[in-house]
């Protein structure tokens, strides 16, 4: 059984689609269609640029319909049956089987494209924070020039400008000055540069720039996708109302950089770019999916109580939209929380809801130091205990005394010390890691941004080259790498890994940072492929 692809006429003075140029005459076994493809031509089928058909061999189909439907061959009747039998299998049975068999391949490549969309969102919410950097967030632009917001290390924007230093203006010197004034005045360390229209020329201009004022600043490209959704969103508008869409973008490019996670929560999953065919997608299912993601990763981090927005407070366990505004409303009206418990004094916040939230919940400059860990106040007592069995006090664990307390709980005996603290051995565990790490974020580990210096083009690019990049997109047939020149490079499964992998996942992840080989270069289509093996 074969699944039949065949060019059908566009509508345009009957051109033909390019995009879809290996689907036309082409066909393959259903048992070895691989998802991306069964979404591509449907969408080519949807688009009018294929025409695509399901291939049985019929003739064993009609006999066994023979066998159970005609009893006697030489019955005058015979012609008849046999006639119906056709007609029946041509014009009801075999075009219902066609559908059945599309729905079946189509549920399943939806399914498999979810949870892969899924999963490099996990990774792209999880990336490492770049933590106490000033940044000035830059949004490149051609006619209406380019946004610029400086963000201090709190995330808070000190300062915002506008510079024309690409056409049509080309207000070179005039831009140079304000990007070196803002740099010199706010000690930026960072320029994430967004990677949309007129990004290369931008890109440029900076790498030129920060080299002629010298010193440690560097920059970054930073992808924008879903920054102007942000920008045009009501939560872009309530968060800043007296700036223009593309200044909300400038400061969600810099904030993202600074911290993914309580950025990207702003913005609808469907937008930030990391999935493929996510616009075919059922999407209740493909909206359930990635709520529970980002849900997942807010609370396996947790949120400072004293800086985070309402619609990162709105995924903890607990808070809903309306709690989470009446938080930030509160925090406004009364100054910083000092304390866990007193977020109970936030309307719409009862004992049931900090139950669920308060393990989540972060309060760095509270006088209890468990505030600022993930040891839920249900637990405080056991860590106490835990800390008297040792002969510690909370003051080292403020000073970050307890290396190796998980150690001493092993040689001590897990089971012992759980039932002497009073709490299970798995609550324990979690103590103990929150005890010597408190305030830890499980981000910290992971690898950090590649800030640059200088610019690299396409036409720099030669075969054999090895060159540091970092993974933007996983898809079902590879992988795609910024490796620095505007134009990510795509790594093909059969390129990932010296061994055989079935799918790129198997090796990475969105977020990482791997060592590629130029293995081609079209300057015409603008494609890099890229190699992995023997690296």
């Amino acid at each position: 059984m074969t699944m039949e692809y065949g060019l059908l006429s566009s509508k345009k003075d009957g051109e033909s689609n390019p995009t879809y140029e290996m689907y036309f005459d082409y066909c393959e076994k259903l048992s070895g269609i691989p998802s991306h493809r069964v979404l591509a031509v449907n969408r080519g089928e949807a688009e009018e640029c294929l025409k695509v058909s399901v291939s049985v061999d019929s003739d064993i189909i009609l006999n066994y319909m023979f066998a159970q439907v005609i009893t006697r061959y030489g019955s005058p009747a015979f012609k008849y049956v046999a006639s119906a039998v056709c007609d029946a299998y041509d014009r009801l049975i075999a075009p219902s089987i066609e559908r059945e068999i599309r729905a079946a391949l189509t549920e399943t490549a939806s399914e498999n494209a979810i949870k892969l969309f899924s999963d490099n969102l996990k990774h792209l919410l999880m990336q490492a924070p770049l933590k106490g950097k000033t940044v000035l967030g830059y949004d490149p632009g051609y006619r209406t020039g380019c946004k610029l917001a400086v963000v201090d290390k709190t995330g808070m924007v000190i300062d915002t400008a506008v510079i024309y230093p690409t056409k049509p203006h080309e207000k070179i010197a005039q831009s140079k000055k304000i990007v070196t004034d803002l740099v010199r005045k706010y000690g930026v360390d960072v320029v994430a540069i967004g990677n949309g229209t007129a990004s290369g020329e931008s890109e440029m201009f900076i790498a030129e720039t920060l080299s002629e004022i010298g010193g440690h600043t560097k920059y970054i490209v930073v992808s924008e996708a879903g920054a102007s959704v942000y920008s045009a969103s009501k939560v872009g508008a309530e968060e800043f109302p007296d700036f223009d869409v593309t200044q909300r973008s400038a400061v969600s490019i810099a904030r993202r950089l600074q911290d993914p996670l309580a950025e990207l929560v702003k913005i609808d999953p469907k937008s930030i770019g990391v999935g493929q065919y996510q616009h075919d997608m059922r999407e209740a299912r493909l909206d359930e999916a990635l709520s529970g993601v980002v849900e997942d990763c807010v609370n396996a981090v947790g949120v400072d109580l004293n800086t985070a927005s309402y619609m990162l407070l709105s995924y903890i366990a607990g808070i809903n939209a309306t709690s989470a505004k009446n938080i930030v409303k509160y925090r406004d009206e009364n100054g910083e929380f000092t304390s866990r418990a007193q977020v109970l004094k936030v309307p719409r916040i009862g004992a049931k809801a900090y139950e669920q939230c308060a393990g989540f919940l972060r309060v760095p400059g509270s006088g209890e130091i468990l505030d600022n860990t993930g040891v839920h106040p249900e637990s405080y007592a056991a860590a106490r205990n835990v800390l008297k069995v040792f002969g510690f006090t909370e003051e080292d664990v403020r000073l970050g005394r307890l290396a190796g307390l998980k150690k001493k709980a092993e040689g001590y005996g897990m089971a012992r010390l759980a039932g002497e603290v009073g709490c299970g051995e798995a609550t324990l565990a979690d103590i103990l890691g929150e005890l010597e790490k408190p305030g830890r974020d499980v981000r910290d580990s992971l690898p950090q941004p590649q800030l640059r210096e200088k610019v690299m083009t396409m036409e720099e690019l030669t075969p054999g080259m090895v060159l540091t990049g970092t993974v933007r997109n996983v898809i079902d047939f590879g992988a795609f790498v910024d490796i620095g020149v505007h134009q990510d490079g795509l790594v093909h499964v059969s390129e990932i890994a010296d061994r055989f992998i079935k799918h790129p996942s198997e090796a990475l992840s969105v977020g990482d940072v791997v060592q590629v080989r130029i293995k081609g270069v079209d300057l015409k289509k603008k494609r890099i492929a890229l190699s992995m093996k023997g690296i």
